[in-house]
């Protein structure tokens, strides 16, 4: 239970963050939302947890929203009494947060870079790749909403 709650918090702060960006709900409800979701998330991994192979039940453990809700986010947004339709507003329409032992990164789009959230190093003294080596995308969740859907060209409004 203890090895996995600061990627569990991690994810659920992210995407309870995307939705404080996206404005309208209540403090107390993004509060419940992120309880909610962290419960969820600490249930749906309790068997598919493995530090010693860290990618072992990746996909499985894959938060995914891709035209389709992920129903633990789905689930979460339920207790505070937010629609699918709603969330689908409020978050990317393309997001993909991946929760591993000793990592959590996320993309926006389906051809965004991969942004690291939080990473630790992993006993035994496996050291990962170098963060140099990684765009950090701090900042790229609020530029980028979603990648805009290919039927349109994206208009710029020069300031």
């Amino acid at each position: 239970g203890a090895a996995m709650r600061t990627e569990i918090s991690t994810a659920a702060a992210f995407v309870t963050r995307l939705l404080r960006a996206a404005g309208g709900i209540g403090e107390e409800q993004l509060r419940c939302f992120r309880e909610c979701l962290q419960e969820a998330l600490r249930e749906h991994y309790k068997h598919h947890w493995f530090p010693l192979l860290p990618s072992k039940g990746s996909g499985y453990r894959c938060i995914r929203i891709n035209h389709q809700m992920d129903p633990l986010i789905g689930k979460a947004a339920g207790m505070i009494g937010l629609s699918h339709e709603r969330l689908f507003q409020l978050l990317p329409s393309e997001l993909t947060l991946w929760v591993d032992p000793f990592e959590v990164s996320y993309r926006i789009g389906e051809d965004g870079s991969i942004c690291v959230l939080y990473e630790s190093p992993q006993p035994g003294g496996k050291t990962s790749k170098p963060l140099e080596s990684r765009t950090s995308c701090k900042e790229e969740w609020r530029i980028g909403r979603a990648s805009p859907s290919k039927n349109y060209s994206m208009m710029t409004v020069s300031s």
